[in-house]
């Protein structure tokens, strides 16, 4: 067996001049997904990261809440580190930029850049803000491309064309600050003699380190000739000042990647045992990753590996590229409420869901990835509640009934060692970032998974005299092949996955947990472990994002756009809605519908494979029903009064299928089973025994 990998993650250090959305939060995501199945893998693998907190906007940001810049960052660095504990992102350290740690790897870098002979005094032109009286950075000018035309393009570069240019060949600048027309200021400068590591460059981004599409863009700078980079920005600024250089500041992207650094380095310093030089030095053996966006990726693999070339340290094994996040198609929107906050999501749902889809959406390229609301919800419920939660489910409560202990046999061993097999492939998968690959071979395995049940239809083997223990056979197979599932899913669902742990009485559930076989094992009595989205979630967490922008904006909070197929149908007025009726109308009382009416009701077959009484609860009992097609539903049902939980399993109800879930204090209840009464006396409606669980009633 192989020694575990040293391995050091970073993901790009979120800017300290607003609060983390979505978007953002994918990159971490993936991040945390591919670090957590190294962990999996029993691989020695740290997760980074740190706040870029330096430069003019974070600056003004500061002044414009009235506030220190070093007040400001703190509250950012509380409010960001929030939101990724709030999505299960496991750092094993979260820090600044603006740290003692980064100012002597800095001023360290810095120094031997500067004795390698690889630093430049250059006196340049500058445009500068006549009205704020400060110099204005790259991308705090805009104006007309000077090659396509194209307005409102940023000082470096057009987005419309690609086109790369200097600030003052803009036509038409102007201050992003204030409006007003730069003038041209002489300035002395520090630069960076980027064009000295053209050779090693070229062979660097070739050698595999990179995605071949990232690769082929950067070839673009290297066959048109590398520029010296300017490191230095001019007082007023927020950052650390250049040594022997009074007035004079690093520019944020010098030293926002040795933040990566200094957050290890802070680690190193509160851990036993480690060094920081077996992961930094050169020639070190650990493994180094980034994981950034491709909006950034030349600071990460030009600037980057040049300078860290340069100042003898280790240059990344991997820069792993992503592409951006669309919600339902476009853009993230202000105005129709999509440009949607980490915190605001985590108040209406869990962040397991948006794990789970990104992740079922993420592949290994720079490829945008689109949150389709609709699909986000109808994915979750199909694959992580109607599929993998439904197999432990549906046998769990034989299981409790034969006395908590799964069977000393194993019911398919070949299956169960297909299952085991099937590890190897999505191990690799998820080495190579091929996430949305392995959730589809995840799925193929609960499917097999459920069909297996649906086959062996124990809730049928258990009225059948002297079947209990193949009942017991069955039901601890389809346990072993939930947990062997679990195991795949953990890097993606932790949450899920500890709350498995304590269902099934283990320790872990790692891939390096997958050969075991719990034959024999004690397990607890199942509890619910997902609920389904209602799209009434999603609607208020669209109506919560679009108040957040007016609020930040100092407007009064109004109703978002609809977003969602269905919340625009209900958005139209009642008469493009309304269709022409002949039919007579309701009574005032309306004690009378017509056929319409009736027919929104979905009504169908449901099996108690599992009934329970409710601890707290006077009247309910809690039944979980075989609903068809591998789906099964929770309700809690005030029949107590009439039944105990034994008499109902295996028994045909009538579910209302199409009723909202509703939140109750023991739980979600999802539907509800039909009974008669007379207010003394309580009959549950019953189908035939032989009607197949799911089947339309009509």
């Amino acid at each position: 067996m192989s020694a575990p990998r040293k391995i050091l993650v970073t993901s790009a250090l979120p800017y300290a001049n607003g609060q983390i959305h979505l978007g953002h939060m994918m990159e971490q995501i993936q991040t945390d997904i591919w670090v957590r199945f190294q962990k999996s893998m029993g691989n020695h693998c740290m997760y980074v990261c740190a706040d870029d907190t330096h430069g003019t906007a974070v600056m003004l940001r500061a002044e414009k809440e009235g506030t220190s810049a070093e007040s400001w960052i703190k509250k950012m660095n509380a409010d960001h580190k929030a939101d990724s504990e709030g999505f299960l992102i496991g750092h094993d350290n979260y820090y600044s930029t603006h740290s003692s740690e980064n100012k002597a790897l800095s001023e360290l870098i810095y120094a031997r850049l500067k004795a390698n002979g690889h630093i430049q005094v250059k006196t340049i032109q500058q445009l500068y803000d006549p009205e704020k009286q400060i110099f204005l950075a790259d991308r705090f000018v805009i104006g007309t491309c000077p090659k396509c035309k194209a307005v409102d393009q940023y000082g470096d570069a057009c987005e419309k064309c690609s086109a790369t240019y200097e600030p003052n060949e803009l036509i038409d600048p102007r201050s992003v600050y204030s409006g007003a027309t730069p003038i041209e200021k002489a300035s002395e400068h520090y630069f960076f003699d980027l064009p000295q590591f053209q050779t090693m460059l070229q062979d660097w981004t070739r050698s595999g380190t990179l995605q071949d599409s990232v690769a082929n863009k950067l070839a673009e700078w290297l066959d048109v000739g590398l520029q010296a980079w300017d490191i230095s920005r001019d007082a007023p600024y927020f950052g650390f000042e250049i040594p022997d250089a009074p007035g004079k500041y690093f520019y944020v992207w010098l030293d926002a990647p040795i933040g990566y650094m200094a957050s290890f380095q802070n680690l190193c310093d509160r851990t036993d045992g480690l060094d920081f030089d077996a992961y930094w030095a050169k020639g070190a053996q650990a493994e180094l990753y980034h994981f950034i966006g491709k909006d950034i990726i030349n600071f990460h693999a030009l600037f980057w590996p040049a300078m860290l070339s340069s100042a003898n340290f280790k240059t990344p094994d991997g820069v792993f590229a992503h592409g951006y996040v669309t919600v339902n198609g476009e853009k993230m929107s202000k105005s129709r409420g999509t440009f949607i906050m980490a915190k605001t999501y985590l108040k209406h749902l869990s962040p397991e869901y948006l794990r789970y889809y990104y992740a079922a959406k993420l592949g290994a390229g720079v490829e945008d990835i689109d949150l389709n609301l609709e699909d986000f919800a109808q994915r979750v419920n199909s694959d992580l509640v109607n599929k993998v939660v439904n197999i432990a489910s549906r046998c769990a409560g034989f299981v409790h009934k034969a006395g908590g202990s799964l069977s000393t046999t194993v019911a398919e061993p070949q299956m169960l060692a297909d299952f085991v097999a099937a590890g190897s492939s999505i191990s690799a998968l998820f080495e190579k970032r091929e996430y949305s690959k392995a959730v589809r071979e995840i799925m193929a395995l609960a499917d097999r998974a459920n069909e297996y049940i649906q086959a062996q239809a124990p809730w049928s083997m258990a009225k059948v005299d002297g079947k209990a223990q193949e009942v017991l056979d069955v039901c601890s197979m389809g346990i072993h092949l939930f947990r062997l599932i679990t195991i795949y899913l953990g890097p993606i669902v932790p949450e899920l996955n500890a709350k498995v742990v304590a269902f099934l009485q283990v320790k872990s559930l790692n891939f390096t947990d997958a050969d075991q076989t719990l034959t024999g094992h004690a397990i607890a009595a199942f509890k619910p472990l997902l609920t389904r989205i209602d799209m009434s979630q999603i609607e208020a967490l669209l109506a919560d994002s679009k108040a957040d922008t007016l609020i930040e904006n100092g407007q009064p909070a109004a109703e978002p756009e609809p977003t969602t197929a269905a919340a625009k149908k209900a958005a139209k007025p009642a008469a493009q809605q309304a269709k022409v009726s002949t039919k007579p109308a309701a009574t005032e009382d309306n004690s009378v519908i017509d056929f319409n009416d009736f027919a929104k009701i979905d009504l169908r077959v449901a099996k108690v494979i599992q009934a329970d009484h409710v601890e707290g609860a006077d009247k309910l009992l809690q039944l979980q029903l075989d609903v068809g097609n591998g789906e099964t539903r929770q309700v809690f049902s005030g029949i107590k009064s009439r039944y105990q939980p034994e008499e109902l399993l295996g028994k045909n109800l009538v579910l209302v299928y199409n009723l909202a879930p509703r939140k109750m204090r023991f739980g979600m209840s999802e539907g509800m089973v039909l009974a008669a009464g007379d207010g003394q006396e309580l009959w549950i409606l019953e189908g035939n025994s032989a009607t197949p669980p799911g089947t339309k009633i009509s």
